[in-house]
């Protein structure tokens, strides 16, 4: 059996990136195990229907329940968690830059961790799970500064190439390194296609121009997953988190399910490695891994 290993900052990451990737997946027969980095404790509540007595003093076990739900919605056959708190978005602009005078992370929060600490933790379950296919945060997040994101590409970066090194953490257990990795990312043309869409009805977009302005990373592009008939599960995943997602977000739900799966019927990734051979631009995250004896234990070794 082919298995996919996905690595996520907070619960609804995995329902906003890449969902119907996995939910395709899954249904051919891969084994998919999501990993979440934190609980979410810091996050606000966007659903005004959801901001009720009782939520906010309990938010990360109410978020850890939404993620479980968004998960068997998807199909994933496991979630782990690496046991790390949400370490907040900096809100001072010195901080987004990375700048000396960052507030400090909360304690135990993903952000202030050791990156040797936290390395160990994902090198034992890429090690346990085996995954051909690992999932991370690409170097390069367009802008978007929050710690637990960049910590998942650091850590998952670090993770990928200890992981097959036998004298890197060997009581993690038995090397193995997945033969692919990638990063997810959300596209330009993606946003332009569904603002155009939005357009073509007469409806206002949610997309202001700032979007468009962004640093985009559509050039660095290597694959692209057709996934249209597997958008109805990812808008579910994302209703699921009821306390981050408002089901009358425009930016969410503002077009027709069918409308906006045709407008943009793909999810993107970047190819950051392969110990297979596959040839550029792919349709299929594991393009190289299905010939005779291609997945076999030990390929990623």
């Amino acid at each position: 059996m082919l298995r996919l290993l996905t690595v996520h900052a907070h619960p609804d990451d995995e329902s906003s990136k890449g969902a119907a990737t996995v939910a395709r997946y899954v249904d051919e027969g891969v084994r998919a195990v999501l990993i979440c980095c934190t609980g979410g404790e810091e996050g606000d509540i966007l659903n005004p229907a959801a901001d009720v007595p009782g939520v906010r003093e309990r938010l990360a076990e109410v978020r850890r329940a939404e993620l479980e739900r968004a998960a068997a919605i998807i199909g994933y056959h496991e979630v782990l968690w690496l046991g790390y708190r949400d370490s907040g978005y900096p809100e001072a602009p010195d901080a987004q830059e990375g700048a000396a005078e960052a507030p400090e992370l909360p304690a135990g929060s993903f952000g202030a961790a050791p990156l040797e600490q936290a390395t160990e933790r994902l090198v034992a379950i890429l090690r346990a799970e085996r995954p051909h296919v690992l999932i991370i945060y690409p170097d390069d997040q367009q802008g978007y500064r929050h710690p637990d994101h960049l910590r998942v590409h650091d850590v998952g970066q670090a993770a990928y190439e200890a992981a097959g090194d036998p004298q890197a953490f060997p009581a993690a257990g038995p090397p193995w390194r997945p033969p692919k990795l990638y990063y997810s990312l959300w596209s330009k043309a993606r946003m332009l296609a569904i603002h155009a869409a939005f357009g073509e009805l007469g409806l206002e977009s949610p997309y202001e121009q700032w979007w468009f302005d962004r640093d985009w990373q559509d050039h660095r592009i290597t694959t692209r997953i057709a996934v249209a008939k597997w958008y109805d599960r990812r808008c579910d995943a994302l209703l699921a988190h009821a306390t981050q997602v408002d089901p009358d977000s425009p930016f969410w739900f503002g077009l027709p399910r069918d409308v906006a799966a045709a407008a943009y019927p793909w999810e993107d990734y970047i190819l950051a490695h392969s110990d297979v051979a596959t040839e550029l631009p792919e349709d299929d995250l594991f393009a190289g891994l299905r010939g005779p004896g291609a997945a076999a234990e030990g390929l990623g070794g």
